[in-house]
């Protein structure tokens, strides 16, 4: 037993030999020809996604196109209009291209002549004719007049325009809606609204008086009033006659052309066209 405990002390005494020499010894270096290990640079980056494109404009109404665009019209209609007082060749004017159309020769009845005696300062000796804006102002006609009667007390009486004020808010709406009028006129020109009687003073109930002699009714009285309207189709069928203007198709048609006539014969090279 001894034997084998002498020979397991000699083994362990060369195994410890052993490790102490092996940590006694120089380390092997590495080799620095191995480069050291990097991960790869060239990742291919993705282009950039290009921009969303920008929302599309919002759709306006009529309403809001009319609302963004009333400062613009009503200043150029006050450019052109306020300015009456000034001759013709220094106004300034604002309108549409004119475009030509066609237009059919009056016939009269026998014995009827194309001239009248006019009936009213502002017309002219030319059926369905009034005089132009210039001429009115230039000798001092500012203020149309006509005769109404009330459909509740029967009263009948006179009413006054101002011819410039009056003239420029129509024109004004004209360009506002003209263009979604579509040759036709409004529910406002059909049926329009009626003065207020000054003797019973009921609401909406003064209506012209319109002449059954034709030579004779007060068309810038009506346009003035907006009461065009009130006209009987065979009297805008007239007025569209001798304006050579077409004359056949439905009363609303009848009364914008008539709307726009009047306006056109008050200032000539204004955006009256159709």
């Amino acid at each position: 037993m001894n034997n084998l405990s002498l020979s397991s002390l000699k083994k362990l005494d060369h195994e410890d030999e052993l490790l102490l020499t092996l940590s006694l010894s120089p380390t092997t270096p590495m080799d620095s020809t191995i480069p050291p290990f990097s991960f790869p640079l060239n990742l291919v980056i993705p282009p950039p996604l290009p921009p969303s494109p920008p929302p599309p404009p919002p759709t306006l109404l009529y309403g809001s196109d009319v609302n963004i665009e009333e400062n613009i019209v009503e200043s150029n209609v006050a450019l052109v209009y306020d300015q009456m007082n000034e001759p013709s060749g220094a106004r300034m004017r604002v309108g549409l291209t004119a475009r030509t159309r066609k237009k059919s020769t009056p016939s009269l009845k026998e014995g009827e002549s194309e001239t009248i005696t006019p009936p009213y300062p502002w017309a002219t000796t030319k059926r369905a004719i009034v005089h132009t804006l210039d001429y009115l102002i230039s000798n001092g006609i500012t203020v149309i007049s006509g005769e109404v009667q009330c459909k509740k007390c029967q009263q009948q009486y006179q009413i006054q325009y101002d011819l410039q004020e009056k003239f420029k808010e129509i024109a004004t709406f004209i360009l506002k809606t003209k263009s979604v009028m579509r040759d036709r006129a409004p529910i406002i020109w059909m049926n329009p609204n009626l003065p207020n009687c000054k003797y019973c003073n009921q609401n909406n109930c003064v209506k012209p008086i319109i002449s059954e002699r034709r030579s004779s009714i007060n068309w810038l009285f009506l346009l003035l009033g907006q009461m065009i309207g009130c006209c009987k189709l065979d009297a805008l069928k007239y007025f569209c006659m001798h304006t050579k203007n077409h004359r056949t198709g439905a009363k609303d048609r009848l009364v914008y052309l008539t709307y726009l006539e009047l306006c056109k014969q008050l200032d000539p090279e204004g955006p009256f066209d159709r």
